[in-house]
């Protein structure tokens, strides 16, 4: 069955069943990745390009692995040594791309609708790979998958977003992912890290990180980022650590063990312990692992539906 849309934008208002698809189809792609030979023909002839207008590491190379992987031909897009540089716009780059006839743009980009502009003004399909801090709603689902991998299920898990939630797009995508698969979401934070109608959303706010740890059942981490704050947020990271750091010594005094996650990149030692990180209880490196996998079927069940 396809997708019923061309695109992937974002996760908001994308159907449970546009969700559940995507995770099952991963699952067998998940099976590739354990072969002697990691590639399947899938998506030969087809042309993807790599539109990346911010710094990446796991996100870029995690796509193109899954582009190579279907046998896709992959164009990675650069701004530095790009016509963007002498102020060519968005939407000319997308239109000069596009002419050399190319099928698939993953695009990221800082400014919320990038990729809903270039699904106006582009026949291609498009994946969003974050746009500023609006969504990333392929994080979010390898994010699903990796819960679904461990519990066997979604729906009825108490999953918490601890973090920099204001300027996070991983959030926003999780919130509306989780949701629609019936996981309870909260989000813990300082006030200042909050966004102030979040509860709109229908989640549950704490300002206590220990009230947060004990009702949880997943703790999803998120990164303090600063390179997208105008102004100060916070006093220092060393506070930040002190109030909301997840540590050992925290998650021992919960009465269940807690699954810990994070999107990368990770800033040891302020949101999360360098023991917690590399602990038992972190499926940090599966959730890598499983973003190719993930990654796999969304280009699958878009390059193959139209």
């Amino acid at each position: 069955m396809p997708l019923q849309s061309r695109h992937l934008l974002g996760l908001e208002g994308v159907s449970r069943d546009d969700i559940q698809l995507v995770l099952d189809t991963a699952t067998n792609f998940r099976e590739v990745l354990e072969r002697p030979i990691k590639k399947v023909p899938t998506l030969q002839g087809k042309t993807i390009v790599n539109l990346f207008f911010e710094s990446s590491t796991r996100t870029r190379i995690s796509f193109e692995l899954a582009e190579r992987r279907l046998s896709a031909d992959v164009v990675n897009f650069s701004v530095a040594g790009s016509s963007v540089a002498k102020g060519e716009t968005l939407k000319d780059t997308a239109r000069n791309i596009e002419a050399m006839k190319i099928d698939m743009v993953v695009v990221r980009h800082s400014s919320p609708g990038a990729a809903l502009f270039l699904s106006r003004v582009m026949n291609a399909n498009i994946i969003n790979a974050g746009d500023g801090t609006h969504e990333h709603p392929t994080q979010a689902l390898l994010d699903m998958y990796t819960i679904r991998e461990k519990f066997g299920k979604l729906e009825g898990l108490n999953v918490c977003i601890v973090g920099d939630i204001s300027h996070s797009r991983v959030a926003l995508s999780n919130i509306y992912g989780m949701q629609t698969m019936g996981a309870n979401v909260s989000v813990c934070g300082p006030t200042t890290l909050i966004p102030k109608d979040i509860k709109k959303l229908g989640v549950k706010v704490y300002h206590n990180i220990d009230d947060a740890i004990r009702d949880a059942d997943i703790l999803n981490v998120l990164r303090i980022q600063l390179e997208r704050q105008d102004r100060s947020f916070l006093p220092s990271t060393r506070e930040y650590h002190n109030y909301f750091g997840i540590t050992k010594e925290r998650l021992s005094k919960s009465k269940k063990p807690i699954t810990i996650m994070h999107p990368g990149p990770i800033n040891r030692d302020v949101e999360i312990s360098a023991d917690v990180a590399d602990g038992e209880q972190s499926v940090i490196l599966q959730q890598v692992l499983n973003g190719v996998a993930v990654r796999m079927a969304v280009l699958y069940l878009l390059g193959t539906g139209n």
